[in-house]
C-alpha cells in the first residue's frame, strides 16, 4: 500500500515519511485509533516506504519487487501477529496467526481498515475470544534471529496487542527493547489504556485521528455489501431503541433488549455494541456542538439531533461505561438476555 492510497490522516502520513526520511526510525511504534481508522494501512505503508528500493516524492514507487510483495502481504521480512483462537479453517490444536495467515492478507489486501469483528469472521472464529499467546512470541523471536531475506527492515505488525497476557509480553520485552539491526515493531490498537505497561512504555506513540464524514464514507465504499447489511441492522436495532426508551415505553425497551440477545453469535452481540458505542459518542459530540467531528453521514442527522436534544447530560457517559461492561461480560459468557435487559435498564433510568 502506497501512502497516495491511503483515505484521511494525512499529517500523520507526512509524519511518518519524515522520520523515515531522516532515519529517525523508531524500533518500536503504538499506533492507536478509533476503530477502522486506517492505523494498519498507515503502518503497511509505511513498512512499505522503508523497504522500497524506488522511493519519491514521499511515497513508495509500488512497482520494485519490495512493494510488489507488499502489496500482497507476501514481503519475506514483514510478519504479521493477530488475536487468533481454535476454529474450523485451521486444524491446528494451538493455531497461531500462521494457520490464519492466508485468511488475514485476503481481508487486508482487500479492506485494510477492517474492524475486529472483520477479522473473527474472516478467520472463522466469531464465537470465540481472540487471544495472542506465549507461541506466537516463540515463534517471532525465532524469526527475527534470522537474517534478512532481502535488503531493508524486518518488521513485525501486531494487531490488538491489547489481546496479548502477559507471559506473551515477558517473553517479546527483549526482543523489542533491543531488536536485531533494522527491525521494526509496529503495534495497533483500539485501546492503548489496555496495552501492558511493559510494552506501551517502550513504543513511540502515534495516535490515528477519527476520520471526517466524507472520509468515512469512502472507507464504506470499501466494504462488501453485507457490511451496508449489518449497517441497516444495527442502526434499526439502536433507533428502536432509543426511540422506545425516549419515549418511555419500557416494555418495547425490554423487548429491543431480548432482540439483542437474539443476536446470532456472541461477535455479532459485541460488534452492535461497538456501533451503539459509536452512536452514543456522536449524541455527545452534538450535545457538546461539537457536530464537526462526530463523523454524522447527513442522513444520520435528523435522528441524532432529535435524541440528542432528548437526553439528560448525563446519559451519554453512563451508557458508554454500561456498553463497555457488557462487552466485557460477553466475553466472559454471561446470559445475554440478563445483560441486555440490564443495559436497557439502565439506559432508560439515565435518560
Amino acid at each position: 500500500m502506497k501512502f497516495a492510497d491511503i483515505i484521511g490522516n494525512a499529517d500523520v502520513a507526512k509524519a511518518l515519511v519524515s522520520m523515515a526520511d531522516s532515519g529517525r526510525v523508531a524500533h518500536a511504534m503504538l499506533m492507536y485509533e478509533n476503530e477502522g481508522c486506517g492505523a494498519l494501512a498507515l503502518a503497511l505503508a509505511y513498512v512499505q516506504y522503508l523497504n522500497c528500493s524506488n522511493p519519491h516524492d514521499g511515497d513508495s514507487c509500488g512497482e520494485c519487487p519490495s512493494c510488489r510483495q507488499m502489496a500482497k502481504l507476501i514481503h519475506p521480512d514483514v510478519h504479521f501477529i493477530f488475536p487468533v483462537n481454535k476454529g474450523p479453517k485451521t486444524s491446528d490444536d494451538k493455531p497461531t496467526s500462521e494457520s490464519y495467515l492466508k485468511y488475514w492478507r485476503e481481508l487486508a489486501v482487500a479492506d485494510p481498515y477492517f474492524t475486529e469483528a472483520d477479522l473473527q469472521k474472516a478467520i472463522g472464529i466469531e464465537s470465540k475470544n481472540g487471544l495472542i499467546a506465549v507461541a506466537e512470541a516463540r515463534k517471532i523471536i525465532n524469526k527475527l534471529s534470522l537474517s534478512a531475506v532481502a535488503d531493508g527492515y524486518k518488521a513485525v505488525i501486531f494487531y490488538l496487542p491489547e489481546k496479548m497476557n502477559q507471559e506473551t509480553a515477558n517473553r517479546l520485552l527483549k526482543m523489542v527493547e533491543e531488536p536485531p539491526v533494522q527491525t521494526l515493531f509496529i503495534f495497533i490498537t483500539h485501546a492503548p489504556e489496555k496495552v501492558l505497561q511493559t510494552i506501551f512504555s517502550r513504543c513511540q506513540s502515534i495516535r490515528v485521528m477519527p476520520l471526517t464524514k466524507e472520509e468515512s464514507a469512502q472507507v464504506r465504499a470499501l466494504k462488501p455489501d453485507d457490511d451496508r447489511e449489518e449497517y441497516n441492522l444495527f442502526m434499526n436495532l439502536f433507533s428502536d431503541l432509543m426511540n422506545s426508551i425516549i419515549s418511555r415505553n419500557l416494555l418495547e425497551a425490554l423487548e429491543c433488549g431480548e432482540t439483542l440477545a437474539a443476536l446470532e453469535s456472541r461477535e455479532k452481540q459485541k460488534a452492535f455494541c461497538t456501533f451503539a458505542g459509536n452512536c452514543i459518542r456522536k449524541i455527545f459530540m452534538l450535545q457538546q456542538n461539537m457536530q464537526q467531528i462526530a463523523d454524522i453521514e447527513p442522513h444520520e442527522m435528523e435522528f441524532f439531533a432529535s435524541v440528542a436534544g432528548r437526553c439528560g447530560n448525563g446519559f451519554c457517559s453512563k451508557t458508554m461505561a454500561n456498553i463497555e461492561k457488557v462487552t466485557a461480560m460477553i466475553d466472559r459468557n454471561v446470559n445475554s438476555k440478563i445483560l441486555f435487559c440490564d443495559l436497557v435498564n439502565r439506559m432508560f433510568i439515565s435518560i
